[in-house]
């Protein structure tokens, strides 16, 4: 029953916090958006300056790499736990992760940007803080004394003094708004927190540098230490070795574990600890199950996922908008960013990384259910699928992925993007000869995303245009058109033969170069530039995975095949390529349709399923049709 009102409690502050926040709140800066960073520019040039022209001082030199260091480390964290929590091995709490806590995290740099301002003004100030030796032992030393004894102690006092009703409701429930953690969470406070925890931190850095045994190890080591610890304590998954505690029990005292950190977010009057849990034991707040949570999260194996949907790099960006690249970019559709083009060497060494790795890894895990989902990522670009010398290679990597995911008890696996343009698919009955006992279901997705080409085709309509290379899923279309009366034009003779002999009711095709119907149906390989002949308000539906480029603001243009999904789909933070949030590719639908209706047979090759079942299924299942204004 106390847990049950803890709970109701912190809830009922989440809402006092944003309705009555407290003073400082909010970070000074906060009005210059993403331009903040051009407050320490003054500094960062002048550092330059004296670092070519002046003196080398390592103190003042250094804070503009660390700045770029922390932002790696802290990066690095983010994609570990994010891929860790994926695969589901030593996870911690398993809930949702959502849009509105990556939102409410997403200006994580904002305490480094804090740190680096402190320290430059620092230096500023202080003459003694220059021309600090590399190392001192002694200062080292008593940084850990001091950060043992009155950091630690100091700040469990301040913590539970947060959980009092009144600070909790203006200030700490920010951060306990996340129940499920990430390494990030651990600087997600208001401006205020951090004033007061870098006050603490302040302790070991000025009393050391005031008796003359700081060091540049003991300044930028520090705060390292700082930065390590938040994010192990918060990154959702367990590893800390059991040996290791075993052949140092006292350990347990000096250092906390990340499920020990994560009760305290789950049920918020226990293990208020900084880093060493000494002083919870000493008070008594450790929580009774912090050693069961620690074993049983340790022996937590990987997930067996139910259905798998398998995807691919597009863009050399696109790796910075996954899942496990850039939390703010990957929360949002996919675009062109302008700071991207500067970190050409991490791309590069990207790009190395995907030409050496051999088999595809997990991605995204999701709940819909009693189905467990993971998204897998094969990694190659467009350019690697279209490569005719890689052709081969591309195969054999997609069949070793279908066979993977067999053995790892997937029941479906559903081909997204260029997946499909692959041998597997036109070869599929082939490819069944070789595996005759391959139990998993392969489904391409070409009948949902017929249907919602098709329904996203406003009523009353009575010819299209279809452009573009012609697939499974234009053939699909273009037969249901025939058959609804809709007479379906195209531009060129050898798409109209090639169509001829694909639809049933060739009395409603047409070649028309000249009268252009305003609805267009567009697919891959196309001259993009025919947009130009559309008529003003003409509405361009896209059939394929990619979308057409925008080149008229007087035209309308609708998402690739997708739907959104229902409020029961759980953990969804992230968005698939170019579509918005919590909307979902047919492609990807379709595999958790097959799987949910218990269909046993492949949708791929030359078999396709019924699109007005499959359609049928997908809303019966909570999916619904995602629509565009066109006024």
């Amino acid at each position: 029953m106390h847990m049950l009102y803890d709970i109701i409690d912190h809830h009922k502050f989440i809402y006092n916090m944003a309705s009555k926040p407290g003073i400082l709140t909010n970070w000074p800066w906060k009005p210059l958006g993403s331009f903040k960073f051009m407050i320490l520019s003054p500094w960062i040039a002048h550092s330059i300056y004296s670092f070519i022209w002046v003196e080398r001082d390592p103190v003042y030199y250094l804070i503009f790499p660390f700045i770029l260091v922390r932002m790696l480390h802290n990066q690095i964290w983010i994609s570990i736990s994010r891929y860790q929590t994926a695969k589901g091995k030593g996870k911690i709490v398993d809930k949702d992760l959502n849009f509105q806590q990556v939102d409410r995290e997403i200006n994580w740099d904002d305490q480094i940007l804090f740190t680096a301002l402190l320290y430059y003004i620092g230096y500023t100030i202080f003459p003694i803080a220059a021309n600090l030796p590399w190392w001192r032992i002694d200062g080292v030393i008593l940084t850990t004394i001091l950060h043992a004894g009155p950091v630690e102690f100091l700040y469990y006092w301040l913590h539970r003094a947060l959980h009092h009703h009144y600070l909790y409701s203006r200030y700490h429930s920010h951060h306990h708004s996340s129940i499920v953690t990430e390494p990030i969470t651990s600087v997600a406070h208001p401006f205020a927190e951090h004033l007061a925890y870098f006050t603490l931190f302040a302790i070991p850095m000025l009393t050391t540098l005031f008796i003359h045994k700081s060091s540049v190890a003991a300044l930028y080591g520090y705060i390292f230490y700082i930065d390590f610890m938040n994010n192990m304590g918060h990154c959702n998954f367990e590893f800390f070795p059991k040996k290791l505690l075993s052949f140092f029990p006292l350990l347990k005292y000096l250092s906390y574990t990340p499920s020990s950190h994560s009760l305290h977010h789950t049920k918020f009057r226990s293990n208020y600890s900084l880093f060493m849990p000494i002083y919870d034991y000493i008070f008594g707040t450790v929580d009774k199950s912090t050693n069961t949570t620690y074993e049983a999260s340790l022996k937590r194996p990987k997930e067996s996922p139910d259905v798998v949907h398998l995807t691919q790099l597009t863009t050399l960006d696109s790796i910075y908008q996954l899942r496990l690249g850039f939390s703010s970019l990957a929360s949002n559709p996919q675009t062109s960013k302008w700071y991207l083009n500067l970190m050409w060497p991490f791309t590069m060494f990207y790009m190395l990384m995907t030409w050496i790795s051999r088999s595809a890894f997990v991605l995204e895990s999701n709940t819909f259910h009693d189905l467990k989902l993971q998204c897998w990522l094969i990694p190659r670009f467009n350019t690697q699928y279209f490569s005719k010398r890689q052709n081969q290679t591309m195969n054999n990597l997609i069949e070793e992925t279908i066979m993977e995911a067999e053995l790892n008890g997937a029941k479906v696996i559903s081909l997204g993007l260029l997946n499909q343009k692959q041998q597997l698919s036109s070869h599929f009955k082939l490819y069944i000869r070789r595996f005759p006992q391959l139990k998993i279901k392969v489904v391409d997705g070409t009948s949902l995303a017929a249907a919602i080409v098709l329904n996203n085709i406003p009523k009353g309509t009575n010819q299209v245009l279809l452009r573009g290379k012609f697939n499974k899923t234009a053939f699909v279309i273009a037969n249901a058109l025939c058959k609804k009366n809709i007479q379906v034009v195209v531009l060129y003779k050898d798409e109209f033969k090639e169509l001829e002999q694909r639809v049933v009711i060739k009395g409603k095709l047409a070649l028309s170069p000249i009268n252009i119907p305003k609805i267009w149906l567009v697919g891959d390989e196309w001259d993009e530039y025919e947009q130009m002949q559309a008529s003003k308000g003409s509405l361009f539906i896209p059939f394929s995975h990619f979308p057409p480029k925008k080149m008229r603001e007087c035209c309308f243009y609708h998402y690739t095949p997708a739907m959104i999904t229902p409020t029961t789909f759980v953990n969804s933070h992230s968005c698939e390529n170019w579509l918005p949030r919590r909307v979902m590719s047919a492609w990807r639908i379709a595999g958790i349709i097959h799987a949910l209706e218990g269909w046993n047979e492949h949708e791929c090759g030359d078999t396709i399923l019924n699109y007005e079942k499959v359609w049928k299924a997908s809303i019966c299942h909570g999916f619904q049709p995602l629509k565009i204004l066109t006024n």
